[in-house]
This record gives C-alpha cells, sequence and structure tokens, in this order.
C-alpha cells in the first residue's frame, strides 16, 4: 500500500470507531477484508489509528472536525507531512483538500487530548505535573519486559533476545524490566519469551509488584488477577500465589503462562477457603487514565457515570478482600488511574470505614517515568 492508500484506509476504520465500533475488531475485520496488506501494511494500519485515537481531540480540532478525515488530516498536519502530496485524490489516496477542511490550532483542554469534564479533576489531582503527564499521553508506550529473575539474570535475558535481534536497554528504576529499542513485534516469537525468560509487562506494573514486602514462602492471593501478570511476578519472587478474579475466563492463559516460566499459581474460585494470606494484592478495576496510551478508545468513551461506578466498585472489592488479610499481614491496593479519587481518596475512606488498620506507604507512577500512570498503597492490618 503507497502511504496515501494506507492514510485512505485509516480514515475508513476511524468513522468505524468512532461510530461506536470496538478498535480492535474493526481493525481485525478490515485484516480480513483486505488480505492484499501485508504485515507491515496492517501494522501501519493499526499505528495510525491508535496515533489518532491518541490525540482525537488535538488531530480534530486541526484537521476541521472530528470525522476519520478530520483525524487523519490533523494526524499529516500535526506530523508535517505533505497534504497536497497525500490529499491528492489519485488512485487510493483521500480527495483534495477544500476550505472545509481547514483547521485551527487546538486550545484548553483539546491541545492534551483531555477530556473536558475531566479535565479539572485530572489538574486537581496532578497539580503542575498534569501538562506534561498529559502529552506524554499522547505519544506511544514503550514496550516492556519483565524478565524472569527465578530462572536468568537480567542482563542475560538480554544477550538472548539480542540474539533474536530484539534490543533493549535496563530500566534503572525497575531491576526486572527491560526496555524494548528495536523490534518490538519480535518479542513473541523469540526464545527468550518462549522458554519463560521473559513476560510483556509495563515497568510501572513491575514497580508495583516490587513495592511489596515479600519473602520466600509468603501466602499471596492475587484478588483481581485478569490475565495474571503480577501473578507470575509474585510467584518469580518465590511467593505461593493463588489467583482469583471475578470473570475467570481472564486467567485462561494463566496455566499456560505459569508452566511456561516454571512456576505455579493456585487458581481458586473461592479465596476464602484459603485464608489467611500474608499479602492481598486488590490491582482493582479503574479509569485506567495511566494506560491511555494503550487503550486510548477508553480515554474518550469514559464517562462521569462509569467513572462513579468505579469508584464504588473499588471500595467493594477492597472490604471483600480485607478479612482475606492475617493479622500483621498486607492489603495491596493497586490502580492504573492517575485521578486522587480513585487512589488516595479510596485509601483515605476505607481506613475511615475500617479500624485496625494503617497505611504503611502511598506511591503514585506518572508516564513521565516512563511506564503507564499507577498508584500502589499498602495497608497493615493490626
Amino acid at each position: 500500500m503507497t502511504p496515501a492508500a494506507r492514510l485512505s484506509a485509516a480514515i475508513e476504520v476511524l468513522e468505524a470507531i468512532l461510530s461506536g465500533q470496538a478498535p480492535e475488531g474493526v481493525l481485525t475485520n478490515w485484516g480480513r477484508a483486505n488480505r492484499y496488506a501485508g504485515s507491515g501494511d496492517r501494522a501501519g494500519m493499526r499505528d495510525l489509528v491508535y496515533d489518532a485515537l491518541r490525540c482525537r481531540a488535538s488531530y480534530a480540532a486541526l484537521g476541521g472536525g472530528l470525522t476519520g478525515r478530520g483525524l487523519v488530516l490533523g494526524l499529516v498536519r500535526a506530523q508535517g507531512g505533505d497534504v497536497s502530496a497525500l490529499f491528492c485524490g489519485e488512485g487510493h489516496a483521500p480527495a483534495p483538500v477544500t476550505p472545509r477542511d481547514d483547521g485551527h490550532e487546538p486550545q484548553g483542554y483539546d491541545a492534551v487530548d483531555c477530556p473536558p469534564w475531566l479535565g479539572p479533576r485530572l489538574e486537581a489531582s496532578l497539580g503542575a505535573e498534569f501538562a506534561p503527564t498529559l502529552r506524554a499521553l499522547q505519544s506511544r508506550a514503550p514496550v516492556f519486559l519483565r524478565v524472569n529473575l527465578a530462572r536468568t539474570p537480567r542482563e542475560d535475558a538480554a544477550a538472548v533476545l539480542a540474539q533474536d535481534g530484539i534490543a533493549t536497554a535496563p530500566v534503572s528504576w525497575v531491576h526486572t524490566a527491560l526496555e524494548v529499542t528495536q523490534n518490538a513485534r519480535k518479542v513473541q516469537t523469540s526464545v527468550a519469551y518462549q522458554t519463560g525468560l521473559v513476560e510483556l509487562q509495563d515497568a510501572s506494573s513491575q514497580a508495583v509488584v516490587a513495592g511489596l514486602y515479600l519473602t520466600p514462602n509468603m501466602k499471596v492471593l492475587d484478588y483481581c488477577a485478569g490475565g495474571g501478570g503480577k501473578a507470575l511476578a509474585l510467584a518469580a519472587r518465590g511467593a505461593k500465589v493463588w489467583a482469583h478474579d471475578a470473570f475467570p475466563a481472564r486467567m485462561s492463559d494463566l496455566p499456560t503462562r505459569a508452566a511456561r516460566a516454571g512456576q505455579r499459581i493456585m487458581i481458586t474460585a473461592q479465596p476464602a477457603e484459603t485464608k489467611p494470606y500474608d499479602v492481598v494484592l486488590t490491582d482493582v478495576p479503574c479509569s485506567g487514565s495511566g494506560s491511555w496510551r494503550r487503550d486510548p478508545a477508553g480515554k474518550w468513551a469514559l464517562s462521569a457515570a462509569r467513572l462513579a461506578e468505579v469508584i464504588a466498585l473499588q471500595a467493594q472489592i477492597m472490604d471483600e478482600a480485607a478479612p482475606l488479610v492475617r493479622h500483621g499481614g498486607t492489603l495491596a491496593y493497586a490502580t492504573c488511574s492517575l485521578l486522587a479519587e480513585e487512589n488516595e481518596a479510596q485509601v483515605a475512606a476505607f481506613l475511615h470505614r475500617h479500624s485496625g488498620w494503617v497505611a504503611k506507604t502511598q506511591r503514585r507512577f506518572t508516564p513521565l517515568t516512563g511506564g503507564d500512570g499507577f498508584f500502589l498503597a499498602t495497608l497493615t492490618r493490626t
């Protein structure tokens, strides 16, 4: 596909997404309907579409409107592309630009691609870091790997990856993490990945597990395990790990991943049957505002009503998990949110509802450090 043809295809895909369809589904259907498109074309299309979604408001302003065409035109203008050459109407190129396509410089919250209703809340939560953090979320997320230190040192894992042409760099603030700097798309077919030496996991997510006090053979419950990335990281630190999720299908790949890593994870539908635990990790559902680079459509789909539902669910999960912790044990509360009402305020509300608990640590990670936005609080049951 020519660059101009890719732009036309991206316009078509973005129109479907703006109508309410899920990005991954639309991209998959486009690939099936256009078998001539090679892997490079499909990857290029995905990059175009997600770049446009990350910067939906600012590109719409630059491109003359919130349409597939407006977003792609805004992207080309923002990146300094040759609009007249790419929007020429020849072959499979988009139609030439007309006065109706005139745009303007984005202002206010649009300039940092922040939903206007959420802007004041994020400003209150982030303070002086608001604008830099939101600008960081306009870019693609780096690709990070967690090295399975139970099997190999970090430098050895990097060497094995290099043999498959995958270049990495150590992450200074997380001792288990490597950032992929070249050939990220080769990771899942690499020897290092296939033999369980590395797992795909964001650096901040790794830092959450690294921030927990653990000793070998501690009994740990990952209460909202999802795909199991943190459960695997806990097991790699020598813990005896149980994994639970309200939707067990999310954990369907966990046994395979654990076997590949040489670890054992006990999956439980009834975690109360094996309580108490030394540590209970609750990586709760949240707004996802810290990981908008990976799910930009989620940013624009989030509503005040949905946020209120999520905040209520977070409190419910903390209340359910607390009795599973032994006296002297730790309840760890984590989100991938940047909002104080999902983070510090939730911890304060929990302590108000429950006597006999003490907050030990609270830490926030933002994309300014390189990884996703995350929050971790550890509470001790006295």
